[in-house]
């Protein structure tokens, strides 16, 4: 039997990390910045997450959700203490996808309409709901695709009230990422966020915020819609959330009442994941890790600008994108072959910058020296 070829892979096997560095099978060491596409949030083995899981192994690492696990009910205590959000209700997943799949089911729910709204370059995951609310044909089957998904423009508040003015009254909720990952890092801007929330409010639909990939302290704040000072009736996350480890979830406000059996799941929640995702958050706070991203991720956005040939820097804490002009070539590659240095990309050509909230910022002055000598070896051979 062989694997079903769905990804383009590097000819790299990575055997082992720790931190923000991964060596592979020949020993080689590499720099990751990539993180596991967002996930490695507390860095690669870290002592106490290892910990967290080994002593939770020893004791038991499954049963169903049928019983109560009081690992469960820490999490969510502790989840709330950390992002802001107390007085919200956990439902635990496995992924991303799910999450957001949970989410758009709730909201249709909880409104017992049908329509949601989504945004141009939208990523919401692979499922049969979340990939229909995602704005890209090349991942949606024939069997997704769906009359109920209106796709808008991103940033656009007036296309918004237009839209809610016409159909307000069938809209189940909006999904909107605070920072678009897989479109390319693209900040949703505040007074847009402002407006989804007005729109929602006066219209009785629920506002979805998607915070797989920019959300648990990446972006500099717990969650990046956190920075529109507005509040969401259902947050998603994933990702960051166990480093490494899969586990999910949302995040519920009150005000939408849970009915049994309306959701559920058989491995979500259980004790290994729990354990995971609690040593996640432990160490996040202990280490200040969402401050360091902000002050970190600002440094490191102010010395990209400064290398001129790289356009339209942009993001938020550590989720960082830049375009990479056709002067500079195969930039990514090179950085990874000749420097050792794993990063991400969004087409055509954005490199993407997603690595462990505990980066060292000798680790990000080790991209900024490779990218200063990438782009002196191109500006020697031809103009820039």
């Amino acid at each position: 039997m062989n694997l079903f070829d769905v990804y383009p892979l590097h000819n790299i096997t990575i055997t082992r990390a720790r931190g923000s560095r991964v060596w592979d099978d020949q020993e080689t060491e590499y720099l990751d910045l990539y993180g596991g596409h967002a996930v490695i949030s507390i860095g690669h083995g870290h002592p106490h997450w290892v910990q967290r899981i080994e002593a939770q192994l020893e004791k038991i690492s499954f049963y169903s959700n049928s019983i109560r696990i009081p690992l469960q009910e820490e999490l969510a205590l502790l989840l709330g203490n950390v992002s802001g959000k107390q007085d919200y209700q956990l439902f635990l997943c496995n992924s991303g996808a799910e999450a957001n799949e949970n989410a758009l089911k709730l909201a249709s729910f909880a409104t017992g309409r049908k329509k949601i709204v989504a945004f141009s370059k939208a990523f919401h995951g692979r499922t049969s709901l979340a990939v229909a609310a995602t704005d890209n044909s090349n991942y949606r089957a024939p069997v997704n695709e769906t009359g109920h998904v209106t796709f808008l423009p991103f940033n656009d508040s007036q296309a918004l009230h237009d839209h809610f003015k016409d159909h307000g009254n069938d809209i189940a909720a909006v999904i909107v990422e605070g920072i678009q990952g897989v479109g390319g890092i693209h900040i949703a801007e505040n007074e847009f966020l402002q407006t989804i929330r007005a729109c929602c409010d006066k219209h009785g639909a629920l506002y979805i915020a998607d915070s797989v990939q920019c959300g648990y302290g990446r972006s500099g704040k717990f969650f990046s819609h956190d920075f529109a000072g507005v509040d969401a009736d259902i947050y998603s996350m994933a990702k960051g959330m166990g480093n490494g480890f899969p586990v999910a979830g949302i995040i519920i406000h009150p005000k939408i009442k849970p009915k049994h059996f309306q959701l559920g799941t058989t491995f979500g929640g259980n004790h290994l994941a729990c354990a995971a995702a609690l040593a996640v958050l432990e160490v996040i706070a202990s280490e200040q890790l969402i401050g360091h991203a902000a002050t970190l991720g600002q440094w490191l956005m102010q010395e990209l600008e400064k290398l001129a040939p790289l356009q339209q820097v942009r993001g938020r804490g550590l989720m960082i994108g830049f375009d990479v002009p056709e002067t500079l070539g195969p930039l990514r590659q090179q950085l990874l072959t000749k420097h050792r240095i794993f990063t991400g990309e969004a087409k055509p050509r954005v490199i993407r910058l997603l690595p462990s909230l505990a980066l060292a910022k000798s680790e990000a002055t080790q991209l900024i020296d490779a990218l200063k000598e990438e782009i002196a070896s191109y500006s020697t051979t031809q103009p820039i």
